[in-house]
């Protein structure tokens, strides 16, 4: 398969344009993104969570967004006073929770 066949069904260009506009309207709604991020103003962890809590309480697919948004504020201006970016191996990582397709497959060999 090639790229584009890949992000077919693993990408979606809806939730990035609604993901930016969300951006636009917090630079009117908020101010500069780079001023926010200064220490002591928005914790932008403890917003990506509190986002996802009102997912989890609504069903509100906005709100993904916002976790995404915050989620690449935190990668744009970290606050974790450990950030890095190292690309990690499969057994490196969290994983995910439930089974795979691969993982069925496996089984079934």
């Amino acid at each position: 398969m090639n790229r584009e066949e890949i992000l077919k069904d693993r990408y979606s260009e809806k939730f990035d344009k609604l993901r930016q506009n969300r951006m636009i309207m917090g630079h009117y709604r908020y101010g500069p993104l780079k001023e926010n991020c200064l220490p002591g103003m928005v914790d932008t962890i403890a917003s990506l969570e509190k986002r996802l809590d009102a997912y989890k309480r609504t069903g509100n697919t906005e709100f993904l967004t916002d976790v995404a948004n915050f989620a690449m504020i935190e990668f744009m201006y970290p606050q974790h006073p450990e950030a890095h970016f190292k690309a990690t191996e499969h057994d490196e990582g969290p994983g995910i929770v439930g089974v795979s397709v691969r993982d069925l497959e496996k089984l079934a060999e």
